[in-house]
């Protein structure tokens, strides 16, 4: 096989910027998030190996951040919200005892930017679980400054791939979602130039099983019931449409610089196996835990090290039944798709993520069928035609694709009636 370049995640090469005798200094940022909440988790049964010293957050849950600032005494508090500044200060006051020096607050929309570009003495590795595209300016702060990035905000890698690579070094980018946490470990047990293919597993989502003709009239209700995993209602609907799947297939590409022909989804509704690795000799590398995220939260962490009993194993002593299945490209077409955006490069994901992001918002509104939401989202990037690609790519012209393709995704959906009842009643539930 032919050489290529370093993959920006590379079981085999340690980016380690900082090294010191005490535990590793972390920043969090999307602190009160799922993935934050469950990072914050692992740092407190963990004090001998992590320390925070900033977290961050959107601003909606100040009194949860406030507890997060003082379980872990962190140095600083950042939220994107300037208007809550108030109510964390006093929430702050609350938390901390008389005359305790508060944390510093940082605000504004690049509050997260600043603390993901901490000075190398307070900061080894920065976890970014921000959920969205805004994830994308605190990534490139983060590698601009040396750091590790534990990442898992997928967006920011696949809206801003070629702006991510030119500034990540090999080594310096540890996955944190599941799949691609898999295939990290499951690449450690080789060599790249003897991978014969990634495979990228996939739940299926409530719809397993179900014809293009069975999905037309399913409601929000139906597609957020996902039969595994407790998620937020973006992500959830993502599941069910495998824009999730389309979406980490572009990620592989871009973290392990494996061409897309080599990469393969294949349905597992357990969510037993996060991913595989097939080697050229026909041995097929698996990565098995039961559905937890703090195990791929603990790769991030700590790599190379591993984090003793950080996620549930297996109970071998009981009898379990693993299935596997090809996936349904007609009912599916959100893969085969994201493949098609990953090839043509340059600004076609973030017009994907957008125009996809703008039909579940849709979606569940009762404005857009569920087979509308890849409809819309096939047409907004054919509109879009030949990307902005190559050297010259900045995050300027990022953020201009993505405006245009979220306000043309608005203006199909518009004009689509959706045959759905669930409506607004469950898309206020699903966002509360």
């Amino acid at each position: 096989m032919s050489e290529s370049p370093a993959p920006l995640a590379d079981p085999h090469l340690v980016f380690d910027p900082v090294v010191t005798d005490g535990p590793r200094n972390i920043v969090i940022l999307g602190s009160t998030g799922s993935i934050g909440t469950q990072a914050i988790d692992l740092v407190l049964r963990n004090p001998g190996r992590f320390r925070v010293t900033a977290l961050s957050a959107a601003g909606g849950r100040v009194a949860l951040l406030a507890e997060q600032a003082r379980k872990l005494r962190v140095r600083t508090v950042a939220v994107a919200r300037e208007d809550v500044v108030p109510a964390l200060r006093e929430a702050l006051r609350e938390q901390y005892g008389a005359g305790e020096p508060l944390p510093e607050i940082v605000a504004g929309p690049d509050a997260a930017t600043q603390v993901a570009a901490s000075d190398s003495a307070h900061c080894h590795t920065v976890l970014n679980g921000i959920t969205g595209s805004i994830g994308l300016a605190p990534t490139l702060a983060a590698l601009q400054a040396g750091h590790t990035l534990a990442l898992a905000n997928k967006e920011s890698l696949i809206v801003g791939g070629p702006l991510v690579k030119a500034l990540a070094k090999p080594g310096q980018i540890i996955p944190v979602d599941s799949e691609h946490a898999a295939l990290f470990q499951g690449l450690a047990a080789g060599t790249r130039a003897d991978v014969r293919k990634l495979l990228v597993t996939a739940s299926g989502g409530p719809f397993r099983g179900r014809t293009k003709a069975d999905l037309a009239h399913v409601t929000p209700e139906d597609a957020l019931a996902h039969p595994t995993w407790a998620m937020g209602p973006v992500i959830t609907i993502n599941s069910a449409t495998l824009v999730n799947k389309g979406l980490e297939v572009i990620e592989a590409h871009l973290l392990y610089d494996i061409p897309f022909d080599r990469i393969e989804v294949v349905v597992h509704p357990q969510s037993y196996v996060h991913s595989m690795v097939e080697y050229v000799d026909g041995s097929t590398i698996v990565q098995a835990t039961p559905p937890d995220m703090s195990g791929p939260i603990a790769i991030g962490l700590g790599w190379p090290e591993r984090v003793p009993d950080a996620a549930p194993a297996f109970d071998w002593s009981k009898a379990s039944t693993w299935e596997f299945f090809p996936l349904d490209t007609e009912a599916f077409p959100s893969v085969g798709l994201a493949r098609h955006v990953g090839e043509l490069a340059g600004t076609a994901p973030a017009v994907f993520n957008a125009a996809n992001e703008e039909c579940v918002d849709a979606f569940l509104a009762g404005a857009l069928p569920f087979n509308g939401i890849m409809e819309t989202v096939t047409q907004v990037v054919a509109e879009h035609g030949t990307p902005r690609v190559g050297t010259s790519l900045t995050v300027a012209d990022v953020l201009e694709a993505e405006t245009w393709a979220r306000a043309r995704a608005r203006e199909l959906t518009a004009t689509t009636t959706s045959p759905a009842t669930a409506g607004n009643q469950t898309t206020a539930e699903a966002r509360a």
